[in-house]
C-alpha cells in the first residue's frame, strides 16, 4: 500500500466519518453513529439473548456492513471461503474482546468517533488500545499464530451473509419476534433505510480498502508503515468537523454520551480489545468484513463477540454510563486479559518449539 492506497483509505474514512455524524443526527446515540460492539450487543438483546431492556434493537448498520462487504467481495474476487484456524480459540478471544469493549463502552471505531466528539475518556482508551496492540506485536514478533486456515466450501462461506439477510427479512416482516428498547441507547436509532444504506456503503468501502485500526497500529509497530492508519485519521477529522458543524462537539471528560470517566478501566478495557484484535488478525469491524468474505474463523470470532455481549449484560459485566464497571466487570476483564496472555504465550512457545 502506498500513496494511492492512502487516498482510498482517506476517502473511506471520510465517508465513515460523515455517515457516523449523519446517523447520530438522525437518531443514533451520541458519538455512536457506528459501533460494532454496541450494535452487536443491541442485536443480541433484540434476539432475546440478554435481559438488559435499554439495549435491545436489531441494528441495520451491522446487517448492511455484512451484506455490503459480501457483495463487493464477490465483485472483486475476494470471496474465498476458508477456515479451521483455531475456531474455538477465536470464539474465546472474540468473547473477551467484547467484554473489554463493553467495559470501555465502545469498539475501536466508536473510540475514534468519541474522540471526534470531544470525549477525552476515549483518549485514555486509545492509550490502552495502543498498549494492547504493542504487547500483541511482541508475541507476533516471536512467532505467535493461531494456525493456517484451509479452503472450505462456498456453502460455508455464504452461511453468515445468508443468515444476516434472513435476520433482516424477519426484522421487517415479523417484528414481534424481537425485543425493542423503550428507553436508553437501544431506543435511539436512525431510520431503518438510512441505517441500512450507511452500513452497505461502509461495508463495501471497508472491504475494498481493508480498513482496520488494529492493523494500522500493528503495521506502525512492526513495519513502520502508516498506510492503514490513514483511514482512521480521516474518520477522526471528518467526525470532528461534522460534530462542530452540528453543534455536538463537547471537549472534556464529563457529561459525555454513553461514556464513563473510570480511567483505569477505560485503559484496560481497550487494552484487551487491542491485544485480542492483534491475536485475531483484525479489529471487530475487520472481523465482520473477513466473515463476509467467507472466513468461518472470523465468523467464529463474531459469534464469540455476540455471546460475550449477551454474557456481559446477563451477568452485569458491562459498564454503566457515567459510572463505569461494577465488581463483576472488573474481575471478568482482568481474568480475560490473563486468558489472552496465556493463549498468546502458549501458542508462541509452541511455534518456537516447532521452528
Amino acid at each position: 500500500m502506498r500513496i494511492a492506497d492512502k487516498g482510498k483509505l482517506s476517502i473511506t474514512g471520510a465517508i465513515i466519518g460523515i455517515a457516523a455524524v449523519v446517523l447520530t443526527v438522525l437518531g443514533n446515540p451520541g458519538n455512536m453513529g457506528f459501533c460494532i460492539a454496541c450494535f452487536l450487543r443491541d442485536t443480541a438483546g433484540a434476539m432475546h439473548l440478554h435481559t438488559a431492556p435499554i439495549v435491545e434493537y436489531v441494528r441495520p448498520e451491522i446487517i448492511g456492513i455484512i451484506i455490503g462487504a459480501f457483495a463487493f467481495s464477490l465483485l472483486g474476487g475476494d470471496f474465498r471461503p476458508r477456515g479451521g484456524s483455531s475456531p474455538v480459540l477465536r470464539f474465546i478471544i472474540g468473547f473477551i474482546v467484547m467484554i473489554g469493549a463493553l467495559v470501555f463502552l465502545g469498539c475501536p471505531l466508536r473510540m475514534v468517533l468519541r474522540l471526534g466528539g470531544g470525549d477525552l475518556n476515549a483518549l485514555v482508551g486509545l492509550l490502552g488500545f495502543i498498549a494492547g496492540i504493542g504487547v500483541g506485536c511482541i508475541f507476533l514478533s516471536n512467532g505467535f499464530t493461531l494456525g493456517k486456515a484451509e479452503r472450505q466450501s462456498r456453502l460455508e462461506g455464504v452461511a453468515l451473509p445468508a443468515s444476516t439477510v434472513l435476520l433482516f427479512i424477519l426484522f421487517l416482516a415479523v417484528p414481534s419476534l424481537f425485543l425493542f428498547s423503550e428507553s436508553g441507547p437501544g431506543s435511539m436509532h436512525a431510520p431503518v433505510a438510512a441505517a441500512l444504506l450507511a452500513g452497505l456503503i461502509v461495508g463495501a468501502a471497508a472491504e475494498r480498502t481493508r480498513l482496520c485500526m488494529a492493523g494500522g497500529i500493528r503495521d506502525i509497530f512492526l513495519l513502520r508503515d502508516f498506510t492503514l492508519i490513514t483511514g482512521f485519521i480521516a474518520i477522526f477529522a471528518l467526525t470532528l468537523i461534522g460534530n462542530i458543524i452540528a453543534g455536538s462537539f463537547n471537549l472534556g471528560f464529563a457529561d459525555q454520551p454513553v461514556s464513563h470517566p473510570m480511567h483505569i478501566w477505560n485503559f484496560l478495557g481497550m487494552f484487551a480489545v487491542g491485544l485480542g484484535s492483534v491475536m485475531l488478525g483484525g479489529c471487530p469491524l475487520r472481523q465482520l468484513i473477513l466473515a463476509a468474505e467467507g472466513s468461518s474463523d472470523s465468523a467464529a470470532a463474531v459469534g464469540g463477540m455476540i455471546v460475550g455481549a449477551a454474557f456481559a449484560h446477563n451477568f452485569s459485566l458491562a459498564s454503566s454510563a457515567n459510572v463505569g464497571p461494577g465488581i463483576n466487570g472488573k474481575v471478568a476483564l482482568i481474568a480475560g486479559i490473563i486468558v489472552l496472555l496465556a493463549i498468546a504465550a502458549i501458542a508462541t512457545a509452541k511455534e518456537r518449539r516447532n521452528a
